[in-house]
């Protein structure tokens, strides 16, 4: 994941060794941002079974990582602005690997998650800086042929996760069954560590001037922690004062970052954001589409190894056919279908998610849990092809009449509200499975792709108040 920020200035001509070597440090960042997204998606029933989490360590595996990440995204950026995007890149890098470390070595649940935190936080000031510092190395030319390159390893990034989380569960390599999956990042993370403080071109004087909105970022915080707290515990342990109160919290305090973003001389969001419409309702259905499809994914994996006893090896395999329609649709979206339809492909991609949701609810209606993994392939591949259609193209047309100087805002806005739709996704999904699995998976399954079928279908409408078209050339290029 990425995020766009004005060019800055060109630096003088490097060796071309030394260019590829920085864009495969960049994606290097960005794929282990990507495959621990995904990775417990697999991983989490074996990691609950073991460290006799429950529930509760189920829904927070995936939840922590993208809340923190999502929170401090936008952040991340600024500070790079302001120290250096090298000086951040390191210390991004440094912290990823030592809290993969700890989440490879955690004892119990508390830990583990206080761990995967770090990593999201820690992979919020990494992963900004990249693009950066690439923008200022490359030449124009260049630029493009690399950015060429994001897709294809970020494709496969996201294929890897799962996967490798299902062979490295299933191979128990050196009898720590789930633990390499957190602890390989030490070993990439290490190595990119090293290659990052050798070629990285300096930059530390960064621009002081820069304002980080800490206050803002704060009230965010709390806001999101408040109400994933109070949802989680409430729907694992009863909905005593406790989760209301959180909940209650955390209602509050979105009063006061909303207060906070129209008085704030330099808020986390450009206002004039705020009052474009198709940008806000782009935002909008980002942060409803990217809900239904994290959640629906995460239950599709619990659904295959709790109620079709599939093991972790198995239900990777089985979760193929999705992320080979994502990436299929994807390139199609970018290479050239968003430019021709703007915001009629982000229909057409909910219109087939719908579909392939709504085949998946009649098999699973028909069969229960005697379904097999093979007889999902198909409808599975249709809900991919739909989000690899509407997922990426949503951001781009959400920026459809944003200006050029608010453009790294609009897109460091939309990156987080993936990240923490993404979190609430999550969380929502996996809690609505878990309260109707006392009557049974295939029941739960059910009741999920319902949710997921009509909160998507409530998005439709608000895609028409997005911008007609992509930006043909940098945002604020395209008419609404």
């Amino acid at each position: 994941m990425t995020i766009l920020t004005e060019p800055g200035p060109v630096t003088t001509p490097r060796s071309s060794r030394l260019l590829w070597a920085i864009l495969a440090l960049v994606l290097l960042a960005d794929a282990l941002d990507v495959i621990d997204a995904t990775v417990t998606n697999i991983a989490a029933p074996t990691i609950a079974r073991e460290l006799n989490g429950g529930e509760s360590l189920i829904k927070w595996l995936g939840t922590a990582y993208m809340l923190a990440m999502g929170v401090l995204l936008v952040v991340g950026g600024r500070l790079g602005d302001k120290y250096g995007q090298r000086r951040l890149f390191l210390i991004g890098i440094s912290g990823f690997t030592l809290a993969s470390a700890v989440a490879g070595f955690s004892p119990d649940p508390t830990l583990l998650i206080v761990a995967r935190v770090a990593q999201g936080a820690f992979g919020a000031l990494l992963i900004p800086q990249g693009m950066s510092i690439m923008m200022k190395a490359f030449g124009p030319d260049l630029l493009a042929k690399a950015f060429g390159l994001f897709g294809p390893v970020l494709g496969l990034a996201s294929v890897g996760g799962p996967v490798l989380a299902g062979f490295v569960i299933g191979a128990d390599l050196f009898g720590l069954s789930w633990r390499p999956i957190f602890l390989i990042n030490v070993i990439l993370g290490g190595v990119g560590l090293v290659v990052a403080a050798r070629i990285l071109p300096r930059d530390d004087d960064g621009d002081r001037s820069v304002v980080v909105d800490g206050w803002g970022s704060g009230l965010l915080a709390v806001t999101m922690i408040g109400l994933l707290y109070g949802l989680i515990g409430g729907s694992t342990n009863g909905w005593t004062a406790v989760p209301v109160a959180s909940m209650a919290a955390g209602v509050l305090f979105f009063a006061a970052f909303a207060y906070r973003q129209r008085t704030a001389t330099h808020p986390l969001i450009t206002p004039s954001l705020l009052r474009n419409r198709g940008f806000t309702s782009g935002m909008l259905v980002g942060l409803i589409g990217f809900a239904a499809g994290t959640g629906l994914i995460f239950v599709l994996s619990l659904f295959m190894q709790e109620g079709l006893h599939a093991g972790p090896r198995d239900a990777s395999l089985g979760l193929v056919p999705l992320t080979l329609g994502i990436i299929v649709s994807a390139f199609a979206a970018m290479g050239g279908l968003v430019a021709k339809l703007g915001r009629r492909l982000v229909v057409i991609g909910l219109v087939v998610v719908l579909a392939g949701c709504g085949w998946v609810l009649a098999l699973v209606d028909r069969s229960g849990t005697n379904l097999g993994l093979w007889a999902l392939a198909p409808a599975l591949f249709v809900i991919g092809i739909g989000i690899g259609l509407c997922f990426g193209t949503i951001p781009t047309v959400a920026l459809g009449n944003a200006s050029p100087d608010e453009a790294g805002s609009a897109s460091g806005s939309l990156s987080s509200i993936q990240q923490l739709s993404s979190a609430i996704g999550s969380a929502g999904v996996t809690t609505i499975f878990f309260q109707a699995a006392a009557s049974g998976f295939g029941h739960a399954m059910k009741v999920s792709l319902i949710v997921v079928l009509a909160v998507t279908a409530l998005s439709l409408p608000v895609v028409a108040l997005m911008p007609r078209e992509a930006p043909a050339g940098p945002p604020g290029g395209a008419a609404e």
